[in-house]
C-alpha cells in the first residue's frame, strides 16, 4: 500500500516522480533533524538562479522546516546552514508539529466542540433585544 501511495499522492511525502527527478537534477546537500532533505541544482544556466527544495520526511507541511534552513531555501543566504548555526540556546523548545484540523487543536472555552459554554459576559456590556 505504502508503494501505491508513493506513486499516486503527494500530500504524505515525494512521489516515485519527485524522488527520481530530485535524484537525477538535484544535489543533496543536508538533512535536519526531523529527517527532511533538502536539495539544489546540479547545473545552473547563467542569469538564473540556483534552485533549491525540500522533500519531507513525512507529511508536507512547510511549518516543519527549520528556520535556517527556510532562510537557505528561499536565498537569504548561500551558506549551508550547518556550516554557520550558532549553539542552541537552553530556552530553545523542541519543534511541534501544527496541530490545526487534528484532535490536538486548540478550543477555547467557548468552542461547540467543549459543550459551547463560556464564561458570563461582565461589565457594561447590554444585549440587544428588538422589543426595547
Amino acid at each position: 500500500m505504502n508503494f501505491l501511495m508513493k506513486i499516486f499522492t503527494w500530500w504524505e511525502g515525494a512521489t516515485i516522480g519527485t524522488i527520481l527527478w530530485s535524484a537525477r537534477n538535484g544535489e543533496h546537500v543536508g538533512t535536519d533533524a526531523q529527517g527532511n532533505k533538502y536539495y539544489r541544482s546540479k547545473k545552473v544556466k547563467e542569469g538564473q538562479q540556483e534552485r533549491r527544495w525540500v522533500i519531507y520526511d513525512g507529511a508536507n507541511d512547510s511549518s516543519r522546516v527549520p528556520a535556517e534552513w527556510h532562510g537557505w531555501l528561499h536565498g537569504s543566504y548561500d551558506a549551508l546552514p550547518e556550516s554557520h548555526l550558532p549553539p542552541p540556546k537552553i530556552w530553545e523548545v523542541d519543534y511541534t508539529p501544527n496541530a490545526t484540523g487534528t484532535d490536538a487543536r486548540y478550543l477555547p472555552a467557548g468552542a461547540l466542540e467543549r459543550g459551547g459554554k463560556r464564561a458570563p459576559a461582565r461589565g457594561d456590556y447590554e444585549a440587544w433585544s428588538p422589543d426595547a
